[in-house]
């Protein structure tokens, strides 16, 4: 992806700015599983040239118009989306303001937005024929991240990236400390300009940085371990392809639901300090059901926290050997999309480079805390105490200090877009950032990356009934029911008859073969 990236960027326009080559670990295992994007990844195709169609072939993908959580305020019987899209209501939003003035009989999202009805609906966001469905609806993906990485391999090594099937032996260091080559095991020796570290948690390259420490981010981000089950439609097809991305919590974490074109995947990410992996699997297993006891699950694990500088020297970690974090908003790819267009954005165009990393550094680590803040905000509002990780999670501890400061400052005004204008609230420590030693940029973060502004902590924060004690002391008990925005109420209504179900777009437009339904 980094490479595609780089090229489509870079080398455009008949010109050869820079030459690319990647390193491949020969019969490296492909882990297969689905994974779920922001909907700013169309933005990533695009600057790699990838065509729609083609890159839903060959990746099993489908759509995406939300995220659905469920169970995640109490126990059972709840549930809130975060789509995509949001109806405008003019030069001045105050449609958080009104629904905090009603019963909240109806869900936040649900008065503001159409897609959490077309997702209920199960509808496609797009359609067979030309669009005449008013303002396009805003959509992300699911997909095969193994076969995503086998369809840029393709496109990127026909467009004049060099492609090494081989493995890495060894790293070469010059007296700086910096890489002076990596020595292959089929006994190749490769010297470049910039080395990026792509190989994962092992950090092959930065991990053995003397420079660049870790900042463990556990505390606010507990679960630490993952058990992903496949399964396929052949074995269980429930007659649904849901256009969302669904996390369920259970009583350890959650299990995310992924539909692909053949199949769901599943994972279960939990903390092992409340479970241990075998009754966590079988919790897995009773959730999807019967037909879930014959089907392989894979365990794996991980830690949220980011390498303190994922720029040192000649070599820029990307991905989760750059930093890792809970999965829950789906960010994996939109942080490996970011920190290639960061990349070609500071690529140097003389031998000096501390500058460039100066910046990069500061940039990746404040999009870093931002993630960090909305999804900690997931766990810290639940009111479940059916289990000690879910009273765990909402101790004073485990919230941090940056975002205790925005929930306290939102308990005298609802968000508004000013609050991510140089954002530094009330009573907010402001804590430098771990320096490792180095030269750079180790203010406190900020969250001014754009990537959730406050109509998107409205969802969360409403969505988990935030306010819900200081609304009924503010206006009273007996309140109004909530206005759905006219506009939100008129396309559902037309919706079943302009937009087809999610399935019947993937059967007609990418092939996806009918499978006999099964019932739970």
């Amino acid at each position: 992806m980094v490479a595609a990236h780089l090229d489509g960027v870079l080398n455009r326009d008949g010109r050869r700015f820079a030459e690319l080559a990647v390193l491949d670990p020969a019969g490296a295992p492909s882990p297969g599983t689905g994974e779920s994007t922001l909907a700013s990844f169309n933005h990533a195709l695009a600057v790699m040239g990838v065509d729609q169609f083609e890159f839903m072939r060959r990746v099993d993908g489908t759509f995406k118009q939300s995220g659905k959580f469920v169970n995640w305020l109490h126990p059972a019987g709840h549930a809130f989306h975060e789509p995509f899209g949001l109806e405008r209501t003019g030069p001045v939003d105050t449609v958080g303001k009104r629904w905090l003035r009603s019963n909240r009989s109806v869900p936040f999202a649900e008065t503001i937005s159409v897609q959490p009805g077309l997702c209920e609906m199960n509808l496609a966001p797009q359609m067979p024929g030309p669009w005449d469905f008013g303002q396009p609806l805003p959509f992300a993906y699911h997909l095969d991240e193994a076969k995503f990485g086998e369809y840029l391999r393709d496109l990127s090594t026909a467009r004049g990236v060099t492609h090494h099937a081989d493995a890495l032996a060894g790293v070469e260091r010059n007296d700086r400390g910096d890489i002076a080559a990596i020595r292959t095991a089929g006994g190749q020796r490769l010297r470049a300009d910039l080395y990026v570290d792509c190989s994962g948690p092992a950090a092959l390259l930065i991990g053995n940085e003397p420079r660049v420490g870790w900042d463990d981010c556990s505390q606010w981000l507990p679960c630490d371990r993952v058990l992903t089950l496949q399964v396929p439609y052949a074995r269980f097809y429930p007659g649904h392809v849901h256009p969302f991305t669904t996390a369920t919590a259970l009583s350890a974490g959650w299990v995310q639901e992924v539909p692909l074109r053949d199949r769901r995947t599943l994972r279960y990410v939990y903390c092992s300090e409340f479970i241990g992996e075998d009754a966590a699997e079988a919790e897995l297993c009773a959730f999807e059901g019967a037909h879930a006891d014959a089907l392989d699950v894979e365990a794996g694990r991980f830690e949220s926290g980011r390498r303190e500088n994922a720029w040192a020297g000649n070599c820029i970690a990307i991905g989760a050997a750059a930093a890792t974090i809970d999965p829950l908003e789906s960010t994996h790819l939109y942080t490996v999309s970011l920190a290639a267009a960061m990349l070609a954005e500071h690529l140097p165009y003389a031998d000096t480079v501390s500058p460039l990393a100066y910046r990069y550094n500061r940039i990746m680590a404040d999009r870093f805390y931002e993630i960090l803040d909305f999804v900690n905000l997931h766990y810290c509002l639940t009111r479940r105490s059916d289990s000690e990780f879910w009273v765990e999670v909402q101790q004073p501890h485990r919230i941090n200090d940056r975002l205790q400061a925005k929930l306290d400052y939102w308990r005298h005004k609802p968000p508004s877009q000013t609050d991510f204008q140089d954002p530094l609230f009330p009573g907010q420590a402001g804590r430098p950032l771990p320096s490792a030693g180095l030269p750079g940029d180790y203010r406190a973060p900020v969250d001014t990356g754009g990537l959730w502004g406050y109509e998107h902590y409205e969802l969360l924060l409403y969505g988990m009934d935030f306010l819900r004690a200081e609304c009924d002391r503010w206006f009273g008990r007996e309140r109004p029911e909530p206005q759905v925005l006219a506009n939100v109420v008129e396309r559902l209504r037309l919706a079943p008859h302009k937009l087809p179900p999610h399935e019947l777009w993937l059967k007609q437009a990418l092939g996806m073969p009918d499978y006999p339904v099964h019932g739970r």
